[in-house]
């Protein structure tokens, strides 16, 4: 008898701790998700508000005069379907290279011994460490006045090679050559993605007489899907937000970041010097043109989000 009372009273203690620590955990991500989400339901609300709006004390999150009308000077002044396109096209463009280039210098990493390679992994990581912006103007200065080794001056017979600037390829370049933006973790994860591959399966490859190349395009790319589908999406929603790079070669060309900066200037100058735009309405139409470009990537994760979970949990990405 006093035996079952005992571990009566050792259950009731197991179910009162394990409640506590339910509750504990939901209220840790009920807070880290508000802190997470709380800007994106501001966006949101305000993007749908009339101009009425913003000036009721009683209004918080929900609208009362909902509205569509707030779209259509912000799409005129960022122009939004030239550069919704050109931002698209950039983004799976260098999202694709990045796939291709980091894979292959992943699986060289992972899979070949020579002298340097852990030297040259450790430099890999470094470029997570160090700010772009303390290469920003050799960068600029390179691709100005881009030559390799004098040969394109020979070529032209001009001096000082070529302008690449106003183009999409420094991003190309610069993706497929390891260089791009966020490269070195995209090479970290596909390094430890291959280094978790069985050697059997090249092994078996060898046998059968294939090369390297053959080896990795047709045994190990297969497997490394989970991985691609992860860089590819981090790629992509990277270079979509991006604006150092952008504000960099792309002195002429806009993209959507570089719209939405200069969006409420080119309103306030549209309006004329003397008209001082109030500044709740700009806000207003700062959250619009927000909505406007952090809209797509949040579609495209809400259709993939099935997959890039999967993807995460079969490339044994954690941390």
């Amino acid at each position: 008898m006093i035996l079952n009372d005992r571990i009566q009273q050792r259950h009731l203690r197991n179910l009162i701790f394990k409640f506590f620590e339910g509750l504990f955990r939901f209220m840790i991500i009920i807070g880290i998700s508000y802190i997470i989400l709380q800007p994106v339901f501001s966006m949101l609300s305000t993007a749908f508000m009339d101009p009425v709006d913003i000036y009721d004390i009683t209004v918080r999150w929900v609208p009362k005069h909902f509205t569509l009308t707030n779209f259509k000077p912000v799409m005129t002044v960022m122009e939004y379907g030239t550069t919704f396109t050109a931002s698209l096209g950039l983004s799976l463009i260098v999202a694709a290279v990045q796939v291709a280039s980091c894979s292959f210098i992943g699986y060289g990493l992972a899979r070949f011994r020579f002298k340097g390679k852990n030297l040259i992994f450790a430099l890999v990581l470094l470029t997570l460490v160090i700010p772009p912006q303390t290469i920003m103007i050799p960068l600029f200065l390179h691709y100005r006045f881009f030559d390799v080794l004098g040969i394109i001056s020979l070529i032209t017979g001009k001096e000082g090679g070529v302008n690449l600037l106003d183009s999409f390829w420094p991003f190309i370049m610069q993706a497929a050559t390891g260089m791009g933006i966020k490269n070195g973790l995209y090479i970290f994860i596909f390094r430890q993605f291959f280094a978790g591959i069985p050697r059997s399966f090249e092994e078996a490859a060898y046998v059968d007489g294939a090369s390297a190349i053959l080896t990795f395009r047709k045994v190990i790319l297969p497997n490394a899907v989970p991985a691609m589908i992860i860089v590819f999406l981090f790629s992509f929603v990277w270079q979509w937000n991006d604006e150092f790079y952008s504000g960099i070669f792309l002195q002429g060309a806009r993209l959507l970041p570089m719209a939405l900066q200069t969006m409420a200037s080119t309103i306030e100058t549209m309006a004329g010097i003397e008209v001082k735009m109030d500044p709740y309405y700009i806000s207003l139409l700062n959250n619009t043109g927000a909505l406007l470009v952090v809209g797509p990537p949040l579609l495209l994760y809400i259709f993939l989000q099935r997959y890039f979970v999967e993807s995460i949990a079969r490339a044994g990405i954690v941390g």
